[in-house]
């Protein structure tokens, strides 16, 4: 993925209809929340089985949800001067402070389901 040939893309579409003056964190972060909410729609109701073996059509469409909310993400990014590849990987440095392998006592920590 060549994220800086992204971000001159989406500036590009953003100027070219003159949205600059809405593109704003404030509207972009309530716009992000909106493709969210239009990706979960996808998978409401659906059991675990059909949710991991989308239709076609569900699957585009899921699909063209998530491109939403990249570009959504990737220009709050622009907005807020974030690298997000820096920012991804510091927060995963804290994810793995946060929920460690090993105890304090040496131990190996189990996460997920435990029967």
């Amino acid at each position: 993925m060549n994220i800086e040939k992204i971000k001159e893309k989406i500036l590009a579409f953003s100027n070219d209809r003159q949205w600059e003056e809405f593109h704003n964190p404030k509207n972009l972060s309530m716009a992000l929340s909106v493709e969210a909410s239009e990706l979960l729609e996808i998978f409401q109701w659906l059991s675990l089985e059909q949710a991991s073996n989308l239709t076609d059509k569900k699957h585009e469409h899921a699909k063209q949800e998530i491109a939403d909310i990249a570009i959504y993400l990737i220009r709050i990014c622009m907005k807020l001067d974030i690298n997000l590849e820096d920012a991804i990987n510091e927060k995963m440095l804290l994810n793995e402070k946060k929920y460690p392998l090993i105890d304090e006592n040496g131990n190996k920590i189990e996460y997920g389901n435990k029967d």
